[in-house]
């Protein structure tokens, strides 16, 4: 993870000598889980996300874009609609730091060579790399073991406005889904352990965790000409 941000870094400084007009600045909000432990709303944020944000705009309809994020998860059964879960009374937490990149496309042109005020819907998506804690159940508790790092799919739903001539606020709705079914322990894999006994749940789905949040960017850099 430490090479992946030393990268990131990399490419933010090496791009703001391009002429094109950058975005940074840092993302507030929070987060919630959606596997086997725990309520199975898809939309319940409870735990403070918070990271930072880069924006290249390479046109006044699509931006590359860099982030990363910080934040709790948590499942508990007791919180569940599902009296199966509510009775089993399994619960959870687990840190993660996510590195996302992709593009940003926007429905609207939002062209911020324009001094009028700027305001459009947009999607993101790309690939995400998140660390996190490896869990499994032991006694009827869920306990780490180590730490392991994989791959998501970020899909992201938001709407940016100008608030003044160089910052922009958004909000953003997103949800991750991710190539592990181990951030809640139901799935627990160990090449030195046999852990077969101690699965649970839906081993065949795949783990999802949401942000919901606002980011806040100050833009600079030489103004672009969105030449087509």
């Amino acid at each position: 993870m430490r090479r992946l941000v030393i990268l990131l870094v990399a490419f933010t400084l090496a791009q703001t000598t391009n002429a094109q007009l950058h975005e940074i600045g840092a993302y507030i909000g929070y987060s919630n889980f959606i596997g086997d432990v725990g309520s199975t709303t898809y939309i319940n944020p409870n735990h403070l996300a918070y990271g930072a944000i880069y924006k290249w705009n390479r046109s006044a309809r699509h931006s590359f874009r860099a982030s990363i994020t910080r934040t709790l998860l948590e499942g508990k059964d007791i919180n569940s609609d599902d009296p199966s879960r509510q009775l089993r009374g399994l619960q959870f937490t687990n840190t993660i730091t996510e590195l996302s990149v992709g593009i940003e496309f926007t429905f609207w042109d939002f062209n911020l060579h324009n001094t009028d005020a700027q305001s459009t819907p947009y999607l993101y998506t790309g690939i995400s790399y998140f660390n996190y804690d490896t869990l499994f159940l032991e006694d009827g508790n869920i306990i780490p073991y180590g730490s392991d790092a994989t791959f998501a799919i970020p899909m992201v739903l938001g709407y940016k406005a100008t608030i003044s001539d160089s910052m922009i606020l958004g909000f953003e709705l997103g949800a991750r889904y991710t190539f592990t079914d181990d951030l809640d322990g139901s799935n627990p894999v160990n090449d030195k352990e046999d852990f077969d006994s101690l699965k649970f749940g839906n081993i065949n789905s795949n783990d999802w965790y949401m942000f919901m949040g606002v980011t806040l960017t100050y833009t600079f850099g030489k103004k672009p000409c969105y030449c087509y």
